[in-house]
């Protein structure tokens, strides 16, 4: 994923928290075993444990053996996007046709390294744990190896505790831009109102706030 300087998180909270506000839901990218052969693209929800991310997948996936090879694995999660129409960013006093489109969005990638897990105390921790963050609320049985309704079910799946090697996170609104600009595009979304357009532009505020005019930052931020 390219990042560019005025894209990047500005600190690690950023995307943490903007993480904890949306569904924990990414899609698993593992190499396949074939080289001439597209990697497997799994979409899964999945918690953070510390330094680990916890998912399960049905038995049957035919990713288990493209997995079990893997050194390293890419979770991938990305929202509050909206694409920019070109006439919304035309040079101040240009014609509008002279506009160039973009896309806005959040995104965050997780490579990490994985551990599948079998054994099916392991396998009920990793559902517990899920449970708990998914479903705080409760309003499910206990999750126990020797019980129903989930005792009976392990076998018909296989955990997966995810060791986070590092993070990329983007934020893509045009931070480059002067101020004028992004406010401008903030409004036409908020006007547009398509489905994902409040949250591009609640995240293109949350930034200009922060950020100001970027060419005033010290080159090293």
């Amino acid at each position: 994923m390219l990042i560019h300087p005025w894209d990047a998180a500005l600190q690690p909270a950023e995307w943490q928290d903007w993480l904890a506000s949306v569904e924990r839901f990414g899609m698993l990218a593992v190499n396949n075993t074939d080289p001439g052969q597209a990697p497997l693209v799994v979409p899964t929800h999945f918690t953070v444990a510390g330094g680990e991310l916890l998912i399960h997948l049905a038995r049957p996936n035919p990713v288990w053996s493209h997995l079990e090879a893997a050194a390293e694995v890419r979770i991938a999660v990305f929202g509050d996007y909206a694409y920019i129409q070109s006439y919304w960013r035309t040079t101040a006093g240009g014609p509008d046709e002279d506009g160039v489109p973009t896309s806005y969005y959040s995104a965050v990638q997780f490579v990490c390294r994985p551990t599948i897990v079998d054994d099916p105390q392991g396998k009920a921790d990793i559902l517990t744990a899920q449970l708990a963050d998914l479903q705080p609320e409760g309003g499910h049985a206990a999750v126990a190896v020797d019980a129903a309704p989930y005792g009976r079910m392990l076998s018909g799946i296989r955990g997966v505790r995810l060791h986070v090697l590092r993070v990329d996170a983007k934020f893509k609104y045009d931070d480059a831009n002067p101020v004028e600009h992004r406010e401008r595009v903030s409004g036409h979304l908020e006007e547009r109102g398509h489905s994902q357009d409040a949250g591009a532009a609640a995240q293109q505020r949350r930034r200009l706030a922060v950020v100001g005019e970027w060419r005033a930052r010290p080159r090293e931020q």
